[in-house]
């Protein structure tokens, strides 16, 4: 999923939970970041005071890089969340690693991630950490049948778009992969190994494709993107009713009828591949009341004037400069940036060091 989703989509469905506007935003923001929270490091103040963050995402993302991309651990906690092949922790001793880490749509183990952030709600970064909780929760459905890591698994063959048969997705990959790529087997080919749906490049996450290609089992696999999309939000906008009550286990109701038909018709309808022009085909339906709340004249910035990180820092800039010194100022331990960072550090040491294990799951 992009920023479409994590951002524009995650606010509405907050809103549509009953968050207001404030509460929303910081939830929408901090789901989208996830994406854009590229740089690691340890920030230092004039007074000697420190603070170390790690980074979510792999902004500059080169799926023809498989060496880099290998090389990059964010990919199980924060994208490619293992599903234990669907099964409850303990039920399957004998799958093997590679069982376990495929990415699965609302799997046990996402729906105790989801607990764990509804039971941490009164922690100062409860908002921010429910953001990044729902981005990876979303991206359980748009990543379902592909793991977070370079094998064979997610080598994918005979990919075709459902609207534009034919060869047109297979003549899109040989022209990104060159001669990494069979146009005629529609596959990546040799020692070549893709890691997580690379191989389908951003089929997966744009809301309104319906495509098929065929696993790493020979398996025909076809799949209607909005559709997938809206069993997302549905879990999505409970898991918020439940994070407002507190309760992980509470009863509430999903999207209203007329919600969930609004919903789809953006899913649908919007069909700009760019994600940055169907991000703003949705604020603008925020602005103009499309939805059951207000209109707002809803933003995200990414870095620069107006970001989370100009307004923790004062920086403007787009890569961190090692050497700079900030003033340190009190506001600074609230920043919805330094909030941020610390949910991030808070749910990656949970998935990898508490969650995954206990579902036999090693992992880094």
């Amino acid at each position: 999923m992009q920023k479409d989703f994590h951002h524009a989509t995650t606010y509405v469905l907050a809103r549509l939970a009953d968050f207001d506007h404030a509460e929303a935003e910081i939830i929408a923001y901090a789901s989208q970041y996830v994406d854009d929270a590229t740089n690691a490091g340890v920030v230092h103040f004039t007074d000697g005071s420190m603070y170390e963050h790690i980074s979510s995402a792999h902004k500059t993302l080169d799926y023809k890089n498989f060496d880099e991309l290998a090389n990059h651990q964010a990919w199980l906690p924060f994208h490619f969340l293992p599903g234990n092949n669907d099964a409850n922790a303990g039920q399957n001793p004998l799958d093997t690693f590679m069982d376990k880490i495929v990415c699965k749509p609302d799997s046990p183990i996402a729906r105790d991630m989801v607990a764990a952030c509804i039971n941490s709600k009164n922690s100062p970064h409860a908002l921010q950490r429910l953001g990044i909780t729902l981005h990876v929760y979303a991206d359980t459905w748009s990543h379902q049948g592909f793991a977070g890591v370079n094998h064979k698994s997610n080598d994918i063959s005979k990919l075709n778009d459902e609207d534009n048969p034919g060869n047109y997705l297979a003549a899109r990959l040989k022209d990104y992969f060159g001669d990494k790529f069979d146009a005629i087997t529609s596959k990546l080919i040799g020692d070549t190994l893709p890691l997580g749906h690379g191989a389908a490049l951003s089929y997966p996450d744009r809301p309104y494709l319906k495509w098929s290609y065929k696993d790493s089992k020979k398996n025909k696999i076809i799949r209607d993107n909005a559709a997938i999309f809206l069993q997302a939000t549905e879990k999505m906008v409970i898991a918020m009713r439940r994070f407002r009550l507190g309760d992980a286990n509470a009863s509430v109701p999903g999207l209203q009828a007329t919600d969930r038909a609004r919903i789809e018709a953006l899913f649908r309808n919007i069909k700009y591949d760019e994600e940055s022009a169907r991000h703003q085909a949705w604020l603008e339906r925020i602005a103009t009341g499309y939805f059951d709340f207000p209109p707002v004249n809803l933003t995200y910035i990414e870095k620069g004037v107006g970001s989370w990180k100009h307004e923790a820092l004062g920086t403007i800039k787009v890569t961190d400069d090692k050497r700079e010194r900030f003033e340190f100022r009190p506001s600074f331990l609230t920043s919805n940036w330094k909030l941020f960072h610390d949910a991030l550090q808070v749910h990656r040491f949970y998935v990898i060091h508490e969650l995954l294990p206990r579902y036999g799951i090693c992992a880094a």
